[in-house]
């Protein structure tokens, strides 16, 4: 049976057992969810004695399945209240996989208040005094001294700067095959790390066996099926890997549902100037890489190295949503400044998308001007400082909306709204407003059928079919995030019935199953049950599932407004 490792913070003491019954059947998201409703007090401090955090590969990860190299993160949020779960690509996970380790769990406190770095291999957990050299480094440097010392080839999760600050919006980053950053960015996470006095964990699958298939014909051939939705879909076959997830700028612009200027508008004349065409066409230019992949076994390969001038490094995983944020959003039409303040979110360790959110709230507020990249990199630096105000940005857009007494804060349960409009995309307003995590896409990603037409179509301006389109994509993500895949896979498998066919057959082939379609989706409807009862027994009701009051303000250029009822919202997940 697979291990389930408990690692006490306080003591420096592990645990390592079986699986127990319960969480056998789970994985990714299903278990951390799972384990977090089943064992955390909703109604505890964040960053107190009863949180806990846990790590969950998913049931396909470590497997030779494409796309099978995400890593799921869940405790009690510190920045929305909630439960959270985190996503994150890089190299650990699978060799969590390999290890055969069901779930990493960290608990307790430390007493003195030490930083430690946990070593997890096939001959258990250690523990080591953090060195001083990573203490308050940037991420980068850490990583390069991490695995200097551990081996090049150990997966890394770690803290930056601002988890060691406890800022709500600190992210956990994982170094990828080639020791640059991917993050489980959302929700301040990596403050629950910082408070367990976790500077990293670094995991060894040196002579570990591999990850067993109970019926490798089976799988194989359901592999293959399933890597042929992705590369042959258009999305994850031609667009995505030309020009990333960037590809978006230029397409929401055109649909009227760009966020600008703090979401005063959803379209802008420059969008292009930072959209994915562009970026790719520059990066191709100084000789940096159009594609590249997060972990190993990608075949979408969204992700790049963007290179400045001279052809050097500046940042990978250079995502749409955060060229949005300080693009459109705060109006910065520069691609380079962007990307060294990305390089600067990855340093510190700070959710991009949040941070940058929070950077437009402070232009709003006069902190600095519209679309001064310098102002707003100098503010981003002052993070990783740990000046009051870089500790007041690294706390979320919210807590700049607070201090200076904003009401047009673009926020639902205290997280970041990101890169679409909900008056002009409505069937991911919905989502926003009604996902146990707070404000964010990839919990039930409707613009992928209201903008890019994929698994049919349903009109983004108008309010018919929205909810029905809100709900079955939040339980269809849940369950994706269960397998380890990267939710990319849900364009090919929306299209494509033998995409998803495979997926299945994948998961029965691996452990030896019979299990159909209906049985994912009653597992994506377990999870979110768990999910909203224990954001109830934290305090949370209806009333916190609303967006902003001044989305009923008129969205040029189509002047659209959220005009969902509350009778609307509340049918979304009244399961």
């Amino acid at each position: 049976m697979a291990k389930f490792i408990r690692v006490d913070m306080g003591s420096r003491t592990a645990e390592i057992g079986d699986c127990p019954e319960k969480y056998a059947g789970l994985a990714g998201r299903g278990l951390t969810s799972m384990f977090v409703a089943d064992e955390v007090k909703p109604t505890c401090h964040p960053l107190g004695k009863y949180n806990k955090l846990v790590f969950a590969p998913g049931f396909l990860t470590g497997t030779s399945a494409v796309n099978s190299g995400r890593i799921s993160c869940g405790a009690k949020s510190p920045l929305t209240g909630g439960i959270k779960e985190s996503n994150s690509g890089g190299s650990f996970s699978q060799k969590m996989a390999r290890l055969d380790i069901k779930a990493l769990v960290f608990e307790g406190l430390p007493a003195d208040g030490a930083y430690a770095v946990v070593k997890v291999d096939k001959d258990g957990v250690t523990f080591d005094e953090a060195p001083a050299e990573i203490m308050g480094a940037g991420n980068y440097d850490a990583i390069k001294a991490l695995q200097a010392k551990y081996g090049p080839k150990v997966g890394v999760a770690l803290i930056g700067p601002a988890g060691e600050m406890k800022l709500s919006a600190a992210n956990i980053s994982f170094a990828d095959p080639e020791g640059n950053i991917r993050s489980a960015g959302r929700g301040g996470l990596g403050a629950v790390m910082g408070s367990k006095g976790i500077k990293a964990v670094v995991i060894d699958d040196a002579g570990a066996p591999a990850v067993p298939i109970a019926r490798p014909e089976e799988f194989k051939s359901a592999a293959k099926r399933f890597a042929n939705a992705l590369t042959t879909h258009p999305v994850t076959g031609q667009g995505l890997p030309k020009y990333g997830t960037n590809v978006l700028v230029n397409i929401l612009n055109e649909a009227g549902g760009l966020p600008t200027e703090n979401f005063r508008r959803g379209r802008n004349e420059w969008a292009n100037n930072i959209g994915g065409e562009t970026m790719a066409a520059t990066i191709e230019e100084r000789g940096g890489k159009t594609t590249h992949g997060c972990h190993a076994g990608c075949v979408i390969r969204c992700s790049q190295h963007y290179v400045d001038k001279q052809g050097k490094y500046i940042t990978s995983g250079f995502e749409y949503e955060t060229i949005w944020a300080l693009g459109a959003d705060a109006a910065i039409d520069d691609l380079d400044a962007i990307a060294y303040a990305d390089r600067e979110f990855d340093e510190a360790g700070i959710d991009s998308i949040e941070t940058s959110v929070a950077v437009a709230v402070a232009m709003d507020a006069g902190v600095i001007p519209w679309g001064d990249a310098k102002a707003a990199l100098d503010l981003i630096r002052q993070i990783r400082q740990g000046t009051p105000l870089g500790r007041i940005l690294g706390c979320g857009a919210a807590a700049v909306g607070q201090m200076y007494g904003l009401t047009r804060v673009p926020v639902v349960k205290n997280q970041a709204i990101p890169a679409y409009d909900p008056r002009a995309v409505k069937g991911v307003g919905l989502t926003y407003a009604t996902t146990p995590m707070g404000a964010d896409h990839t919990a039930g990603y409707a613009v992928a059928t209201n903008i890019l037409r994929v698994g049919g179509f349903v009109d983004p301006l108008g309010k018919e079919g929205q909810v029905e389109l809100s709900r079955n994509l939040q339980i269809a993500t849940a369950a994706v995030d269960s397998t380890g895949m990267c939710l990319f896979i849900a364009f090919a498998i929306l299209d494509i019935p033998d995409g998803f066919n495979a997926l299945v057959d994948m998961i029965n082939a691996r452990y030896d199953l019979a299990l159909t379609g209906d049985d994912v989706t009653a597992l994506g409807t377990t999870i979110l049950k768990a999910e909203l009862d224990f954001n109830r027994r934290a305090g949370f009701t209806s009333a916190h599932d609303r967006l902003p009051e001044f989305f009923e303000e008129p969205c040029p250029p189509h002047n659209t407004v959220w005009d969902f009822t509350d009778e609307e919202i509340d049918s979304v997940l009244a399961f």
